[in-house]
């Protein structure tokens, strides 16, 4: 299976072209995020891992690739004291919904539970559908790859960070 084509590119971008060029999701580019890597190309890496997921397993792809890219827009520096109210880990998805709720002027009880869990285990949310177990396990997966640092030779990051 071939993780990046143009086919798969084109499908997943005619989930996501709407958000991507709202200036919310393009703001994220200067939060820093995991080593290397900035929140906006977590975002959109997380978003075309879980719309890839979803299409093959036959789910909801655009809802999971929609819900990939918001999950972590919370739109602020956790690196900078006093940014959040308290632990970053239970913080960001609670700010990361609100925030796409204004944008997409509302969300569904299951486009809230993609983002709100997330960060299951560790969040106090779970999975309730397909869709948010995979924009769960597609963040784990990406973290891994960005922390490990085979983000930064992907063919994808050039595409994102263009």
């Amino acid at each position: 299976m071939v993780f990046l084509s143009e086919e798969n590119w084109s499908g997943f971008l005619s989930c996501v072209d709407d958000l991507l060029g709202t200036e919310e999701v393009r703001s994220m580019r200067a939060i820093p995020h995991h080593p290397g890597c900035n929140c906006y190309e977590h975002s959109v890496f997380v978003a075309y891992v879980a719309f890839r997921v979803a299409r093959r397993y036959g789910l909801d792809y655009r809802m999971a690739a929609r819900c990939g890219l918001l999950h972590d827009l919370y739109l602020y520096n956790a690196r900078v004291k006093g940014s959040h109210p308290g632990n970053q880990c239970f913080d960001h998805p609670v700010a990361a919904v609100r925030n796409a709720r204004i944008l997409c002027g509302g969300l569904t009880d299951q486009e809230e539970n993609i983002i709100l869990s997330h960060m299951w285990p560790l969040a106090r949310r779970r999975p309730r559908s397909m869709e948010a177990a995979v924009v769960n396990l597609a963040d784990k997966l990406c973290a891994t790859a960005e922390v490990v640092q085979i983000w930064r030779r992907m063919r994808m990051r050039r595409l994102v960070a263009a």
